[in-house]
């Protein structure tokens, strides 16, 4: 069968990927177009059509002004999903791109299907009403997902959390080497996680950065962000300060705790047993704009959403500062605030239930 995939950022070009790896084994002539990253790239062995690089836009004072690409990039779409013609369509998060797509797809026959479900139980709830118009199967990865499609009347698959799938059978990580190969001392080590796009990740490391004279006994560690090139990282590194690139797991499963930008990230952070602080803060504008359009959730880190209490620490805004950052790391890098963090993502992970989230849309979308 022919595939047509949109991933529009870094974790959707990583858990298209790995689902192109499971059509593969249902579908062995599978033939995949798609938009998305290197490891789609990889998992097809073919360029994307567009890379995220050129469609990640955050906040809405970016998307405002990068509006007129965005336009270019939908109609671009339309043309070329009609030129190809799939059997199926799969899009994977990118909500504001993607149920345009699905409506014009729909119209032309093409069977539908939403991989990783748009955050809408958080806002734009009335998206609800597209998605029961014009996609034909939802998948969704968060247990309450399935719960908040059902009070709307669509009959949505919970498959699993694809981050258990890209966790799971790792290998148990060398300490020694992992430093060797990372010039990299004999202190623990912090993690920092500053996002994936250049406006957000030089934002968070200069505020991640600035805990640094109060852990003189640790290393801090940057996550180089794939779409990202080592060059732009070098304003922010010196001798007491390190940078890893396309290593992040392997980094945080070498890590005492770890600093995340609020994302996809703490998740992965949690399912990696590493204590974290979780941190956000966006422009004054695109925040109060946000905080009046996202209603019905308490928490913005999907540890706490899956959970419904407070496991990680989330520091908002005016809350993410020096003094704040430094309490909460110093809190769970030993203690009972670390041992019950720890506990509590034990927990987390049964409420995921077990991998095979891949393999589980692939049946679906080939059946």
């Amino acid at each position: 069968m022919k595939y047509y995939i949109i991933a529009g950022e870094a974790s959707g070009d990583l858990h298209a990927s790995n689902l192109m790896k499971s059509l593969l084994k249902k579908d062995p002539t599978a033939d995949f177009r798609f938009w998305g990253g290197d490891l789609m790239a990889a998992a097809a062995q073919n360029s994307p059509v567009k890379h995220y690089k050129e469609l990640a836009f955050m906040g809405f004072l970016e998307v405002a002004k990068n509006l007129n690409t965005i336009l270019r990039n939908i109609r671009f779409c339309k043309e070329d999903i009609k030129k190809y013609r799939p059997d199926v369509l799969i899009l994977v998060d990118y909500p504001g791109f993607n149920l345009r797509i699905a409506e014009f797809a729909k119209n032309l026959g093409i069977r539908v299907v939403y991989y990783i479900s748009p955050q809408l139980w958080a806002w734009k709830e009335g998206r609800v009403e597209t998605v029961k118009k014009h996609v034909d199967d939802m998948l969704v990865i968060l247990p309450f997902e399935k719960e908040f499609y059902a009070r709307h009347e669509v009959d949505a698959h919970f498959v699993g959390h694809p981050l258990l799938d890209a966790i799971s059978g790792l290998p148990e990580p060398d300490g020694n080497k992992f430093r060797e190969e990372h010039d990299l001392n004999d202190k623990e080590i912090i993690a920092l996680l500053p996002g994936s796009r250049e406006q957000e990740v030089s934002k968070m490391l200069n505020l991640m950065l600035s805990v640094r004279p109060d852990f003189p006994d640790y290393q801090l560690v940057i996550a180089g962000a794939p779409g990202l090139s080592e060059s732009f990282y070098e304003q922010f590194t010196d001798k007491d300060v390190h940078f890893v690139s396309n290593k992040t797991y392997d980094l945080l499963r070498c890590s005492a705790a770890a600093l995340v930008t609020s994302g996809t990230a703490t998740l992965e952070t949690a399912l990696l047993n590493v204590p974290e602080v979780v941190c956000y803060r966006g422009s004054r504008i695109s925040y109060e704009i946000g905080k009046r359009l996202i209603k019905n959730i308490k928490y913005i880190s999907l540890v706490n959403l899956i959970m419904d209490r407070e496991v990680v620490t989330e520091l908002i805004q005016n809350e993410l500062n020096t003094e704040n950052m430094t309490r909460e790391l110093s809190a769970i890098l030993s203690g009972p605030r670390r041992a019950n963090m720890l506990k509590d993502y034990s927990l987390l992970r049964e409420k995921l239930g077990g991998s095979g989230a891949s393999d589980c849309a692939a049946s679906i979308i080939v059946k």
